[in-house]
């Protein structure tokens, strides 16, 4: 008798146990509001995100403004020493056919206009030499593929006994194998004269050609002589077929996660290392041959091909509205103006609200964006001043910001104004009251410090100022996150997603890396890419599922004796994370679980206030057997979600998979 009463005992401890490690849903309290624009993309040029990345010209380098010089390195625009031999003088990111024979000189005031000042002049003593473009690792030749280019062409005038009398009278365009013995396309151009003359081409592959990035652009002389060059563009196909567009399959990967917004142009991409550098948004729009282009922060040129209007139709092409953040007067060197210094920045970012949704026929910025090409006005209902400004050490921000936000206020009085530091950096600058609708935080963390941080939301102030998460990551894994990341990102998504009502968007950062060795300056990045594929992190798959499935309403979630983690330092942290949303349309529930130990846990779920449900759930799950797992070039789809059915009731137990992220869509 003892011994049954000694197992009855046990299984009722063991009942009661799982019992207890439970979750409660109160469906009939799910009354807060999710916010609509919770989930969204950041976007900033690092990592050659646009520049070799997703935007669509690949020619690195395009007006020659950049040469390479052995002895003296990379000089932008820099006349290179005289005394230099010719044969190692050439324009950065092009190579020539042979380093003896054909000769290059840059004309710095030799370009199409003054967007574009430079040019170069090449000389070929006979047919069949070139300059070969290295684009960016690679050009994406596929089967069946048109590509569309141009060139400025014209017969230079003889400056010295360098320059060949004799102009070249056509060229062929071709894209070869980088040894230049295969040839995937190839067409001809002609018809120069000593003016400046733009050329469309086209190159169009085979519809047997095998995939490869093994390719360069020649351009090749039919006969000896000399010729002058600038703005070689060559484009690849685009999304929705948008001229001067962008790649279509990270377009596709990005309308795929579900994006509520775009926040750009960045970033540090925003500010630049000094005013000349600033994103000067005025540059960026109208003709892409009338663009300057600029140097990004992260060292290299960006042309501005992917400038305010292009920005602009990314967010509406991915289902998203822009998050526009605006030049606020203050550099990454630390130079800033402020009082009267400030004006004309303010007037720019009111040109700038006006042009993205002025009138097209009542405001003049309006009419320009119609000229442009978006006769409809965009959507605006956000607008950030300037970016981390709590690195301004100078203390000029609280007043910047003041008078930026009077100023659209006054113009614009339904926008919401985000500051990029908090209240009570606002408040302690001797500014009485200030008024601030939206505060962007920043947090960059590793999977750890995101669980510990799990709670964060659940206890704010809700009467102080809404937040938006402008720039967030779990940083573990490189060139892209691996699962432990993946982990940490879903424990903090559950924390901003069951405090929408706060935390009323977000976005991760960065969004893009080229995997290829050198084009990266910052790790642990959503998407990785080369010239040809992409893929997807297993972070990435944890915002699809996370965007993708997502209610109306906050439902309220008690939690039973929850499992624990040990973390390295002495202290623990909760292994098991949750948010739940429900949908008052439809009645669907939205449950979203994540397991970040290597253990199987199993959960009761119980639905209070639930009339019926349907007893089999759609299971979305993300799982790897170790969390240094991950995705890469070579392995894109080592980890991505799994569906399958759960079955479930009112009371219902599940057993999550070890380093899991569990969606159930419940009816």
């Amino acid at each position: 008798m003892k011994k049954l009463l000694a197992i009855a005992a046990l299984l009722s401890a063991s009942a009661l146990t799982l019992q207890a490690q439970q979750l409660t849903l109160h469906l009939d309290k799910a009354q807060t509001p999710v916010s609509p624009m919770l989930y969204g993309l950041m976007t900033e040029e690092i990592n050659y995100a646009y520049e070799g990345g997703l935007y669509t010209q690949l020619v690195a380098n395009p007006a020659f403004a950049d040469m390479f010089n052995p002895r003296g390195g990379r000089r932008g625009g820099r006349q290179n020493n005289p005394d230099t031999p010719r044969m190692t003088v050439r324009p950065d990111r092009w190579q020539l056919t042979d380093t003896v024979k054909v000769r290059v000189r840059q004309n710095r005031q030799g370009g199409i206009n003054d967007a574009n000042p430079t040019s170069l002049i090449v000389n070929f003593p006979e047919a069949g030499l070139g300059i070969v473009s290295e684009g960016y690792w690679g050009f994406p030749i596929r089967k069946s593929t048109t590509f569309k280019g141009a060139l400025y062409v014209r017969q230079p005038a003889a400056r010295n006994n360098n320059d060949a009398a004799q102009p070249v009278r056509s060229l062929t365009i071709a894209l070869k194998s980088a040894d230049g013995t295969t040839t995937y396309a190839q067409t001809k151009v002609s018809g120069f004269t000593s003016s400046w003359k733009k050329i469309d081409y086209q190159l169009a592959t085979s519809d047997s050609q095998a995939d490869t990035k093994d390719a360069r652009l020649f351009i090749i002389a039919d006969q000896a002589g000399s010729i002058e060059l600038t703005r070689v563009t060559l484009f690849a196909p685009s999304f929705k077929d948008r001229k001067n567009g962008l790649r279509p399959d990270l377009m596709q990967m990005m309308a795929d996660m579900n994006p509520k917004f775009l926040r750009f142009p960045g970033g540090n991409y925003l500010e630049g290392n000094n005013f000349a550098n600033r994103f000067d948004w005025k540059q960026t729009i109208g003709d892409p041959d009338l663009r300057p282009g600029h140097q990004s922060p992260w060292g290299y040129r960006s042309t501005d091909g992917l400038g305010l209007l292009e920005f602009l139709q990314w967010a509406e092409d991915v289902g998203g509205e822009p998050v526009v953040g605006v030049f606020a007067g203050y550099v990454l060197n630390g130079d800033h103006l402020d009082g009267d210094y400030i004006k004309p920045f303010i007037q720019d970012a009111l040109d700038e609200i006006e042009y993205i949704m002025g009138d097209a026929q009542t405001t003049k910025w309006g009419a320009v964006r119609a000229r442009d090409g978006h006769p409809q006005p965009f959507p605006l209902h956000y607008v950030e001043i300037g970016n981390e400004d709590f690195f301004d050490r100078s203390g000029s921000y609280p007043n910047r910001f003041k008078m930026f936000y009077e100023a659209i206020k006054a113009r614009y009085p339904q926008l919401q104004i985000i500051s990029t530091v908090g209240y009570d950096a606002l408040k302690s600058a001797a500014i009485p009251n200030p008024v601030v609708d939206v505060i962007d935080e920043h947090y960059y963390r590793n999977a750890q410090d995101m669980y510990r941080n799990a709670y964060q939301y659940d206890r704010y102030d809700r009467t102080g100022p809404k937040i938006f998460c402008g720039e967030w990551a779990t940083r573990e894994g490189s060139p892209t996150p691996n699962m432990n990341a993946a982990l940490g990102d879903a424990a903090w998504m559950s924390c901003m997603e069951r405090n929408s009502d706060i935390c009323i968007m977000s976005c991760y950062a960065p969004l893009f890396v080229n995997v290829e060795p050198g084009a990266m300056q910052w790790s642990s990045d959503l998407i990785g890419y080369d010239v040809l594929h992409a893929y997807g992190s297993p972070s990435y798959w944890a915002q699809v599922m996370f965007a993708g499935n997502l209610g109306d309403r906050i439902v309220p979630v008690d939690a039973a004796a929850m499992p624990r983690q040990k973390l390295d330092r002495n202290d623990e942290a909760d292994a098991v994370f949750y948010t739940a949303t429900t949908d008052a349309a439809t009645g669907k529930i939205f449950l979203k679980l994540t397991n970040a130990v290597g253990d199987a846990q199993k959960l009761t779920i119980a639905l209070d206030g639930a009339k019926k449900v349907k007893s089999k759930a759609r299971k979305i799950e993300l799982k790897a057997p170790r969390p240094d797992d991950t995705n890469s070039i070579d392995n894109p789809r080592n980890i991505v979600p799994q569906e399958s059915v759960q079955k479930v009731g009112k009371r219902f137990p599940i057993t999550l998979a070890p380093y899991s992220i569990t969606v159930l869509v419940i009816e």
